[in-house]
């Protein structure tokens, strides 16, 4: 068998591989096994809505299936037990009018949850919905992204992101020789980036440095925030 012929199977088989690769769900069942202690005030619930009587809050109905950051909107950040690498990942939110998230994979490298419902031009590269947020350097935001387009719905209605992230990679004596790169994001069904590097952790990382894998990390300290069918596939 040549050279040739051999990496032409090797590469189906690890295609075929990673087609089969099971989601995890992190929002899965009546508890938060899936997420490191300390919660702070996260409770499951089973509906979220807008408040009506204060647009700037949400209310929920008891049950499960859906994560929400607490009674005051601000509390601990949720973060996964397992860490992960190259993942595609679903998640879906909610936030109220006004309010501020974001989803950090591996703990270090933000896409940006905001209010940005109508928002033509925000106040720097990064901070709207669904961009790559910037790094801190300096006392200064550097290197990030605005989506391609603002895809997002009101407050008080369910968003999605899906989102292909490839970690760094280092070498053998563990120098990065890659940056992470966020391949695809897709917003409520539109694309908003493609092939974006990203140099280092972003601003406000659960860690300074970089490394293989991390922990995925749903921040609560911003607002009232929700968040349903969180889930991952490794790649």
């Amino acid at each position: 068998m040549t050279t040739i012929v051999l990496s032409l199977l090797l590469a189906a088989a690890a295609s075929g591989a990673d087609a089969k690769a099971e989601w995890i769900e992190l929002l899965a069942g009546d508890d938060f096994r899936a997420w490191r202690e300390p919660r702070g005030q996260w409770l499951l619930v089973g509906s979220v809505s807008s408040d009506p009587a204060n647009p700037q809050r949400l209310t929920w109905t008891p049950g499960s299936g859906i994560a929400v950051n607490g009674p005051q909107g601000r509390t601990d950040h949720l973060i996964s037990v397992q860490e992960f690498g190259d993942v595609e990942a679903h998640i879906e939110f909610m936030v109220s009018k006004g309010s501020n998230s974001g989803v950090y994979f591996m703990g270090r490298y933000e896409i940006q949850i905001l209010d940005s419902y109508g928002v033509v031009n925000d106040k720097y590269p990064g901070i709207e919905c669904g961009g790559i947020y910037p790094r801190w350097i300096n006392n200064q935001n550097v290197g990030g992204h605005s989506p391609r387009v603002n895809a997002s719905l009101p407050p008080g209605q369910w968003q999605t992101f899906d989102v292909i992230f490839r970690a760094p990679r280092f070498d053998s004596e563990g120098k990065k020789i890659k940056n992470a790169v966020f391949v695809r994001v897709v917003h409520n069904g539109q694309v908003i980036h493609e092939n974006v590097e990203v140099e280092g952790p972003t601003r406000a990382a659960l860690f300074d440095d970089e490394k293989p894998q991390g922990p995925l990390m749903l921040q609560g300290d911003h607002g009232p925030v929700a968040y349903r069918n969180v889930r991952l596939r490794p790649l």
